[in-house]
């Protein structure tokens, strides 16, 4: 979005008329003629988008920061297309955008009696005014200057992709007016686009695509942080209306967006760096999307699998559940007792609460009457005691969707359950009988004996199915367990139409890759280990201990294996994209790939080496990101795959020495090609070749030399310190990018690859320096550069083998 605000500073800039907040039937607006608050805060006027085209719009800005980000647009789905457009008022409050042929491409007229302050009185003499809250009001001279009025029109009834302080989202129950923010089209499009934000469900905010879809759901988590970041928020809901609005400290600017990749983001201007910063931006991982475990499942980042069900509950469909396909969630394995009152409640700690378009709640109950409260009801399946409704809450209906655990967050839930469900029944608050206790005891203890029983029988069956001790080895007979799904060999042979040549996706060093289709429908992507690969063995072995435990919206997710006789198979989430060297290195497709996608695809893959280096549960070295280890799902968002050469590594040891060198030329840090020493700083150089390919589309051919052979990491810091690393840029995104973006991605891309490991930043730094102004970045140093010991300048010809079908190609330099 940064180019469109380019243009608005330019409007800015030629703007020569004198500042002034009303738009009067005798004065109106038209050229680079803006409007401008009577504070200074906000501007409108028309501006261009995309750069370069006819279409104008008229739009409101910030116009006393630096960066101008617009955020409203009148006629977001009817351009001026003629070389000028002109806004005008009438004296009886109408409002219009007309072209150069007196065509009306918008219009807005205020209601009868309306303006004035809500005094009844007519709508002769009606004046557009901009407030200082960035609110464009109709209303009479008398109301002029004034922020709550009844005005006869006002833009915050009519959003685009952003909320301001005082503005409300939600539903007037009068009217019918519904107030959605609906992001555009894209960074250069301020049409309609595919996201839009409202609220639902008694005091949560929904972020939906546009099919209606639900993506992502606020809780009580949400109003904490913003509590955390001095914003005062407000919910209301009445019979007259239900909304959302907030305040921030007075020294702040923070306001609510839409964005075209599908997030909900609350953005605060930083004046230190003079950019906009991120507070929060959802969804962020798996637990963020709308019922990922479905109904009564609860989602945990730190848990592996991330799904569960709530105690009590047992998955509805287990084949499907041991697949990781979570979208039926789970069913209550014991009807409650409502009759003789021996039901209790399991806690789920740091709980973000259930949705609630069935729940009951007062301010006036504690926590032990809202549990009570809840028995007593036949229906009530959990309660809490909820800060953001200041009381209980109690839920009545059958499933409870989109529960999550999160991290830090002080907020309980209590989930109903049978007692012979609960490893400890809660007991009401009432004296039982000896008899009755002896009786829940029984029941308990029966419960458990028949769960350890059927505990056994399960993993009999399991392992002479050969499910839980599997042979990894080809030439050993141990055997070890794995915690992954396992698919029979024959499911995959139908899958796959018996491994037919037309399904091949790709060759690689581990076997070939091919593309199938289970009985549900479910494309996947299996990778099978050639019968005469010895490091495909290991590569095997490792994948399938390590990735099972990642869940990370970044990574490539690994559905299962199949190990049967000499079969080795990795089954993972197929993707349609294939891998991100199909796009950047092919002329036709590379246009393809806009500066937005290019720039979502860097982030995306920063984020999953975040989540790699610092957030799972394990802490992990890569070792062989390359481009053709990025893959692309539908949306192009990215996936780091192979974790054949990953390698833990814990306690206070940051860095590691091995003889055996893998990888692939060309993304090898220097002290790990030639001194075998790799460490996180290994993957941030690997990390920077690759931000570097993605600006450029072009190959970092892996020559690294002591001559002055020129590779792409040589090229770019060449043309970085004679001021030409725009030049850098792949010609087939046109100009169609933001200079701003693209500079601070090179430069972010230099910082980690520079010779010395302790020059280099963490990932958690790079995520803040891809946000940040450049000019507070630090300065490059030296780029790493190490001379081959056993090739010569030609690339290895196993490396020729690396396309864009190749998910698995490493090489083995010693």
């Amino acid at each position: 979005m940064k180019s469109m605000l380019l243009v608005v500073v330019l409007f800015s800039i030629l703007s020569s008329s004198t500042a002034r907040d009303t738009l009067t039937a005798t004065q109106p607006l038209a050229g680079s003629d803006t409007l401008v608050s009577p504070g200074g805060g906000f501007a409108l006027g028309f501006f261009t988008q995309p750069a370069g085209s006819s279409n104008r719009y008229l739009g409101i800005w910030f116009n006393n920061i630096t960066d101008h980000r617009i955020v409203w647009v009148a006629n977001r789905d009817s351009p001026v297309v003629t070389s000028t457009g002109t806004l005008s008022i009438t004296a009886n409050g109408t409002m219009a955008i007309t072209d150069t042929q007196s065509n009306v491409v918008w219009s807005a007229a205020a209601a009868a009696g309306g303006g004035g302050g809500g005094n009844g009185s007519s709508t002769a003499g009606q004046v557009a005014q901009l407030l200082d809250n960035g609110n464009l009001v109709i209303t009479s001279p008398q109301g002029q200057g004034t922020q709550n009025s009844s005005y006869g029109w006002q833009s915050f009834d009519f959003p685009t992709d952003t909320l301001l302080a005082g503005m409300k989202l939600g539903l007037d129950r009068t009217t019918g007016l519904s107030r959605n923010l609906t992001a555009w089209k894209a960074a250069g499009d301020p049409s309609g686009g595919d996201y839009y934000v409202a609220m639902d469900s008694d005091t949560d905010i929904y972020l939906y695509s546009a099919a209606s879809k639900k993506i992502w759901r606020s809780g009580s988590s949400d109003g904490i942080n913003l509590s955390k970041s001095g914003v005062n928020y407000r919910y209301v809901n009445t019979a007259q209306e239900l909304s959302f609005s907030f305040q921030p400290p007075a020294d702040k600017l923070v306001i609510l967006a839409a964005s075209p990749s599908g997030k909900a983001q609350w953005l605060a201007w930083s004046p230190g760096s003079g950019s906009w910063e991120t507070i929060s931006e959802e969804p962020s991982n798996q637990c963020d999307t709308y019922g990922h475990c479905g109904p009564n499942g609860v989602c945990d980042t730190n848990a592996s699998p991330t799904c569960s069900c709530l105690q009590g509950y047992v998955p509805k469909s287990p084949a499907k559940w041991a697949s990781a396909d979570w979208a039926d969630g789970c069913v209550r394995k014991t009807g409650f007792d409502c009759r003789n009152g021996t039901d209790g409640f399991s806690t789920v700690s740091g709980a973000k609460l259930p949705e609630a378009p069935r729940s009951l709640w007062t301010t006036a109950f504690s926590l032990d009457e809202c549990r009570l409260m809840c028995l007593r009801n036949c229906s009530c399946t959990a309660y809490a005691m909820d800060g953001s409704k200041s009381g209980c809450v109690i839920w009545v209906t059958a499933s409870l969707l989109d529960v999550a655990t999160i991290s830090g967050f002080e907020q309980d839930l209590y989930v109903r359950a049978a007692a012979v469900d609960l490893v400890s029944p809660v007991q009401p608050h009432k004296k039982k009988s000896a008899t009755t206790v002896i009786i829940v005891a029984l029941l308990s203890g029966s419960a458990l004996l028949i769960a350890c029983l059927a505990c056994f029988l399960c993993k009999r069956k399991r392992r002479r199915k050969g499910a839980t001790k599997l042979p990894i080895s080809k030439s050993s007979e141990s055997t070890e367990d794995l915690d992954v799904p396992i698919f029979d060999f024959h499911t995959i042979e139908a899958a796959t139409d018996y491994f037919r040549h037309e399904n091949t996706l790709g060759q690689g060093g581990f076997g070939t890759v091919y593309k199938g289709k289970l009985d549900n429908d479910q494309e996947i992507a299996v990778k099978r280990l050639a019968k005469s690969s010895q490091q495909g063995t290991e590569e095997f072995k490792n994948e399938v201990m390590l990735i099972a435990k990642l869940q990370n919206r970044n990574l490539v997710r690994l559905l299962g294996c199949c190990i049967q006789g000499e079969e080795r198979m990795l089954i993972y989430e197929y993707m349609p994209n294939k891998s991100l060297d199909c796009f950047l290195f092919d002329k036709e497709k590379g246009a393809l790939l806009n500066w937005q996608t290019r720039y979502q695809i860097i982030i995306g893959i920063a984020r999953g080496l975040l989540y790699l280096h610092h957030d799972s549960r394990f802490r992990i070295i890569h070792r062989d990101l390359k481009v053709s280890n990025i893959l692309l799902d539908k949306g192009m968002n990215p996936k780091i795959s192979d974790f054949g050469m990953a390698r833990l590594f814990g306690g206070d040891k940051t860095d590691f020495n091995t003889r055996k060198v893998v990888g692939t030329y060309g993304y090898m840090s220097p002290e790990y090609a030639m001194e075998g020493i790799f460490s996180l700083k290994s993957d941030v150089f690997s990390y920077g070749v690759l931000v570097l390919e993605i600006i450029s589309g072009k190959k970092n051919r892996g020559a690294y030399a002591v001559s002055a052979y020129m590779n792409l990491v040589a090229h770019a810091w060449s043309l970085w310190n004679e001021g030409r690393a725009l030049e850098l840029v792949d010609g087939s995104m046109g100009n169609s990018f933001s200079i701003n973006d693209v500079i601070r991605c090179i430069k972010v891309g230099l910082l980690c690859v520079q010779e010395h490991p302790e020059d280099r930043p963490l990932m958690s730094s790079v995520i803040v320096m891809l946000g940040t102004d450049i000019v507070s970045l630090p300065e490059p140093k030296q780029p790493g550069f190490v001379a081959r010991t056993c090739h010569s300048e030609q690339e290895p010809s196993s490396s020729k083998q690396d396309s864009c079908n190749d998910l698995t190609n490493t090489l083995n330099p010693r």
